[in-house]
């Protein structure tokens, strides 16, 4: 199939699929049973994400949802309350898992700006009060999905976690996208995971590993999560298959994602006021596209018309995500179709 006629994918960073020379790694590791002695690529990973990090111990989950909610169990007590952005991922996408199974309470921040401040979380943290629930952990997120990729500075996260340190809380670092800040902001990753306790990363987005994240901190707070892990059926046995793919895109695909950030950036200034819409001016690989009028889906469907597949966000907002699988020329010519969506779903209007 030509460049010019196949379907371009930019749903999410997520829909990349191992590269030949990932499926290599995954074929050649060397596997052991991790439940029971250990497998030594498993251990490999964990000691590599650990050191990268600045952390004391990683242990790898199947997904990063499930070592969010690993953190959140080994942080807090059923009957507290976990002090969070108001559109983070744990809050939005994580089908109330901290409610279901951690029994808290989320306490939303909402945010003045693009992403939660120290000045929002400050004003969130309550007076103690017999008739009001304790705060447990305040959980961070780095970039910021819900708010199109942003990053959240150093000197930004710093604050926070200050405040917290003063309210006496930890501090998990939802990381998923933590590579994408670390090269968009040229802050490296130990110092941005320094103002957390806990940090979550994850191997299936922008480093294009078909499964895989880890949970960083403390040794004795990773040997609790271990056990959560177990409970949740999160124990893998010849674990090192998938711990090959994420070894291969720290080590070939980390640096590269400057080239999906560029891309980004070229696909907003191609859509940018098509048929009305705004779009969020891309700190990362997230383009948010604000529309005119409600109708995401007709965007939605027109673009996969034309050859582009994009995500419904909201009813007034459709997301593309640049990665590994959409390579400039694309996003060039793909932008051009999209652009075209944006104008053809306006005119139905008019």
């Amino acid at each position: 199939m030509s460049q010019s006629s196949y379907m371009l994918d930019l749903r999410s960073d997520t829909v990349t699929r191992p590269t030949a020379a990932m499926r290599r790694a995954i074929a050649d590791a060397e596997v052991g049973d991790d439940v029971l002695e250990g497998d030594p690529t498993t251990a490999r990973l964990e000691a590599t994400v650990a050191e990268l990090l600045g952390k004391e111990r990683a242990l790898f989950f199947p997904s990063g949802t499930m070592a969010n909610q690993a953190a959140v169990w080994v942080h807090t007590t059923p009957g507290t309350e976990i002090l969070i952005d108001a559109e983070a991922h744990i809050v939005q996408w994580e089908i109330a898992g901290a409610a279901a199974l951690c029994g808290v309470q989320i306490r939303p921040v909402t945010a003045r700006g693009a992403v939660m401040q120290a000045d929002d979380l400050q004003a969130a943290v309550r007076m103690p009060s017999i008739h009001a629930p304790e705060a447990s952990l305040v959980c961070l997120e780095n970039t910021h999905n819900g708010a199109g990729g942003v990053v959240t500075s150093l000197a930004d996260m710093q604050a926070l976690r200050d405040v917290a340190r003063r309210a006496g809380l930890p501090v998990h670092l939802d990381g998923a996208r933590l590579w994408n800040a670390s090269v968009a902001s040229g802050v490296s990753l130990a110092e941005l995971a320094s103002c957390a306790d806990t940090v979550m990363v994850s191997f299936s987005k922008g480093l294009g590993a078909p499964v895989g994240a880890c949970l960083v901190g403390p040794a004795d707070l990773l040997t609790k999560a271990h056990r959560v892990r177990k409970r949740l059926g999160g124990g893998m046995r010849q674990s090192g298959v998938l711990a090959a793919a994420a070894l291969h895109g720290l080590e070939f695909h980390l640096d590269r994602l400057a080239d999906d950030h560029a891309a980004a950036r070229e696909l907003a200034d191609i859509v940018d006021g098509a048929g009305g819409a705004t779009v969020v001016a891309p700190d990362t690989n997230i383009v948010m596209i604000d529309l005119p009028t409600p109708r995401a889906a007709d965007v939605a469907a027109r673009a996969a018309e034309l050859g582009v597949r994009i995500s419904v966000w909201h009813e007034r907002r459709v997301r593309a995500v640049t990665h590994l699988d959409a390579p400039l020329e694309a996003i060039r010519e793909h932008g051009i179709r999209l652009m075209k969506a944006l104008e053809d779903t306006t005119s139905r209007l008019d």
